[in-house]
This record gives C-alpha cells, sequence and structure tokens, in this order.
C-alpha cells in the first residue's frame, strides 16, 4: 500500500514543501530511502523502526518499505522527516485510520522511545507553509511557544508519537498553539552598559548616537583602555526597538543556526555579536557543509562589533564588502547557494599602530613609520569607504574620569534616535528602506537636496579630501541623519561639515 504524508525542509531562510512517500510490499524486509537523502535521513529508519516498536499498540510492519522523498533532485538534510515518516508508515499498514493527511504538515524528530525532538527552524517552515496555502501542521512540542508567533495557521504541538497518532484518529483531543501577542512580551530592557557610565568621549557619544539613528557604519580608533570596547557596548542601548516585522527575521536566522531560546521563542532585543579576531571566514559570513549563516547574518537588525579589526584575518574582512553595501550576503557552496539577509551596524575598534600610541597626546608612539603603514594597511580601502563615521577616541582626562557628575544617560539618548527614525519611517514609507543608512542612490536627489553653499562645501571635501563616488554618498547619508536629529527638514552647512568630520582620519592615518 502507498501512503503520501507532506513535510517541508529549509533551503536558506526558505521552506519548501517536501513530499514523503511510503510504499510497502511483500518481499523480503527491508527499509530504503530514495530522493536525495542526507545521513540523518538515511539513518532515520532506525529511530523510525525503534519508536513505533518502542510505542505501545503499534507495530512496526515486516514488509519491504519504500520512502521517496520528492521533489528528488533537490538535497534533503536533518532529521525534519522523522516523524512524517512514521506517520506514512502507520498510515500505509492502517494503523492510523485518517484519510486526510494532505491537509496536514508534519514535522519532527523522533528519539527511540517514540518522544518528539525539537527542530531548527520551525519560523521559516510555517512562514514557509502559510504562504504556500496550508493551513494545518503538526510540529514538536518544545517548538510551540517560537510558532506560536505565527498567525494566520493552525499549529499542533506534541510530545509522543503516540499522542498524534491519537489525534489523527480522533482518539483524544489536542488544542491548537495558542497565538502570543508580540507587544505582551516585548522586553525594553537591555542587558548592556549605559551611556551614564562612560566619562568624557562626548565625540564618540555624539558619533554613535548619530549611528544608532541613521543605521551608519562606525569606527573608532584609539590608544589601549581609552574606552572603545565600552562605547561599543553601551551602543545597544540606545538603539530603537525592534518591530515585530524584524523581529520574524531575525528569530528565522536564529532559529536555523539553533541557537534560539526555546522558552522565549523569538529575538526581543538587537543581536550584539561580538566574534574573537581569530574566527574563520567561515565563521563570520556563513557556510559550511550545509550553508549555515554566520556572525554576519546573526547580527541581522543589530549590532556586529569587531574589536581590534586589523587583527581580524584579510579575508575575513574583505567578506563584509557584499553585506555593507547590499544589505546580504551570498553563501555559495556546492550543495546550494544561499542568500541570507544582512543588515547590521558594524561597530569596529582598532589601535592606530602595533604599540597603540600613534597620535596620542599623552603616551609616544615607539613603532616606526614602516610598521605603522603596514598594521593601518590591514584595512583596505574599499573596507574603510563602506565605514561612514571615523572617530579618533583618546585617553580620557583625570578630571573627567574623577568627575561625579552624571553623564546623559542611554535613554535620553534613545529618546532622540528613535524621533529621528520616526522622521524616516515617515520619509520611506512604502518602501523597503527603514533608515538613511539604507538609502539607494535613486533617493538622493529627493531626500539629499543641497544648496549652493553645501554644494560648494562638498566639491571642496571631495577635491581635498580624494572622495570616491561612494564615500561623496556616505557623507550626504550622515548629513541627512545629522539633520534629523537636529529636526530640520533641508540638509544645511553645519550638518555638512559635522558629515565631513567623520572622514577626515582618512588623510590623517591612511594618506
Amino acid at each position: 500500500m502507498i501512503s503520501k504524508v507532506l513535510s517541508y525542509g529549509l533551503m536558506g531562510i526558505n521552506g519548501y514543501k517536501v513530499e514523503v512517500e511510503i510504499d510497502i510490499n511483500n518481499g523480503l524486509p527491508g527499509y530504503e530511502v530514495v530522493g536525495l537523502a542526507d545521513t540523518a535521513i538515511k539513518e532515520s529508519k532506525e529511530r523510525v523502526k525503534s519508536a513505533i516498536k518502542n510505542t505501545s499498540l503499534l507495530d512496526f510492519p515486516k514488509y519491504k518499505i519504500v520512502v521517496n522523498l520528492a521533489p528528488a533532485d533537490t538535497k534533503k538534510e536533518g532529521a525534519y522527516y522523522d516523524l512524517p515518516i512514521a506517520i506514512g508508515i502507520l498510515r500505509a499498514t492502517d494503523q492510523i485510520k485518517n484519510e486526510n493527511l494532505k491537509d496536514y504538515i508534519i514535522i519532527g524528530e523522533l528519539s527511540l522511545n517514540g518522544d518528539i525532538r525539537k527542530i531548527n527552524g520551525i519560523l521559516p517552515i510555517l512562514i514557509s507553509s502559510r504562504e504556500a496555502g496550508f493551513k494545518k501542521v503538526i510540529i514538536p512540542y518544545e517548538n510551540a511557544k517560537e510558532a506560536s508567533f505565527i498567525e494566520g495557521i493552525e499549529t499542533y504541538a506534541f510530545k509522543t508519537l503516540k499522542d498524534v497518532v491519537n489525534f489523527l484518529n480522533g482518539e483524544e483531543n489536542f488544542d491548537k498553539v495558542e497565538i502570543t501577542n508580540f507587544e505582551t512580551i516585548k522586553n525594553t530592557s537591555i542587558v548592556c552598559d549605559d551611556f551614564a557610565l562612560v566619562k568624557g568621549q562626548y565625540n564618540a557619544k555624539r558619533a554613535l548616537e548619530i549611528a544608532a539613528a541613521g543605521g551608519h557604519n562606525m569606527l573608532m580608533i584609539g590608544p589601549p583602555g581609552s574606552g572603545k570596547t565600552m562605547l561599543a557596548r553601551c551602543f545597544p542601548s540606545i538603539l530603537p526597538d525592534m518591530s515585530f516585522e524584524e523581529a520574524l527575521e531575525v528569530t528565522k536566522i536564529h532559529s536555523i543556526a539553533g541557537i534560539l531560546d526555546s522558552n522565549t521563542g523569538i529575538i526581543v532585543n538587537r543581536p550584539f555579536r561580538s566574534p574573537h579576531h581569530t574566527a574563520t571566514t567561515v565563521a563570520l559570513a556563513g557556510g559550511g557543509r550545509t550553508a549555515k549563516p554566520g556572525e554576519i547574518s546573526l547580527a541581522h537588525n543589530g549590532v556586529l562589533f569587531l574589536d581590534e579589526m586589523p587583527e581580524y584575518s584579510r579575508t575575513s574582512v574583505e567578506a563584509m564588502r557584499q553585506p555593507l553595501e547590499d544589505g546580504i550576503i551570498t553563501v555559495a557552496r556546492n550543495a546550494q547557494t544561499v542568500d541570507y539577509p544582512a543588515r547590521f551596524n558594524l561597530i569596529a575598534s582598532m589601535n592606530p599602530c602595533p604599540c597603540g600610541y600613534y597620535g596620542s597626546k599623552k603616551v609616544e608612539c615607539k613603532c616606526t613609520a614602516s610598521q605603522i603603514h603596514k598594521y593601518l594597511n590591514k584595512l583596505s580601502g574599499p573596507i574603510m569607504d563602506r565605514i561612514d563615521l571615523h572617530v579618533e577616541v583618546d585617553n580620557v582626562d583625570y578630571d573627567d574620569l574623577s568627575s561625579t557628575r552624571l553623564e546623559e544617560s542611554s535613554s535620553t539618548i534613545k529618546e532622540r534616535v528613535n524621533k529621528a527614525r520616526q522622521i524616516q519611517a515617515e520619509r520611506f514609507k512604502g518602501t523597503n528602506i527603514y533608515n538613511n543608512a539604507s538609502m539607494t542612490n535613486k533617493m538622493f536627489n529627493k531626500f539629499c537636496k543641497l544648496d549652493e553653499e553645501c554644494k560648494l562645501i562638498m566639491k571642496m571635501a571631495f577635491e581635498n579630501y580624494n572622495l570616491t563616488a561612494r564615500a561623496n554618498n556616505r557623507i550626504l547619508k550622515v548629513a541627512r541623519t545629522i539633520a534629523d536629529l537636529d529636526n530640520s527638514e533641508d540638509i544645511k552647512s553645519n550638518h555638512i561639515l559635522e558629515a565631513i568630520s567623520y572622514r577626515a582620519l582618512d588623510n590623517k592615518y591612511w594618506v
């Protein structure tokens, strides 16, 4: 007898339908899986066999069993298909009487005793199956919290194979997963440092506020102990809260990577990723045998902090060219090519030389000119061109450090950031653009109009600083953000001048 069960697989952050066909015939007992299945799926026969045998009132057939996973030309990976295979075998042997299995998408991994284990990537699977028009899904119980944020589809979560069989046979009723309102669980308190704890460094704080308001990238250059890392760790505290749509995008990636907390089921705060400088190119960009997302994608809609950026390998840093420009990263492997979203705030820090004190007002540098040149040129021109704000951070004066005066808190700065983001949300309404940093070239003439004085300033800066067209556009984007923080409809000369000042370090250190 032949039975068919519908399931889903993953390709990148999108799901695709997989038909699990079971054929049971007389002959020597055997179990064969076809349809480009990987090792984990081929090993499922032992898990399925033991799960059925160890579940009361269920029998594993002693016949020839052939399992086909269609479409046959697409590589299938993971343990998603244990449960649908088991259900298909039980339906083919009339142990499940329900003839409407085609109404359900069934996904889950089985343990040897018949328990159903959680899987990775349930959120993108549910979203894709809903978009494809499916109405009912059966998933592992441990994935219930993650599934509770998806409306428009009935989701049933089960702990054991026996529960699924009883449900499909109508012998026991189970409630569908209740929908959770994102706003009720939204956690606005972020576990990070507050800018009120940072003494001095007013120029760096201002630049970080601009970066948060417009979604810009920033590089801090300064000697050891000047507070670069602390400033970066305070940065998430002034970022605007994530919308539900942004939270779903982030949760998709973390779910696929297998690092999502099953107790919360969704990412509520913007990610802050800080990989060590020994991280490989694959760890940062993504890849491996199954083209998994890397740190660049895990930081989507959040922050990627690279401490001591020149210490990262050249290939790892250069891998960020595409995402810094386009907001996506393409991971190409033999098995598949996947596009992962990767729109993030890059916050990087570095010393200006190997000893760390080149340009410092307080400590003399001991490096030679060739050492300094070699160290600085670990960062290529194209990468520097893609970083909007370059800020010098020197050691704090003792008077500032010992002062008991309260510094401006993150909550106060965040209010200004939110107001600027609201202006941008209204400006880009009806598009897939959310901040000034993501503005397309076509939008410049409309949103970055300059008067004659501003044009003259930009011309002088372009010629004196030897700016590229990309650097010119990024200065205009930063000026647009500064104008938004100033609640100004037009970009004025003071906005342009401040934006240009954040590119002056190119000439000091790299020329």
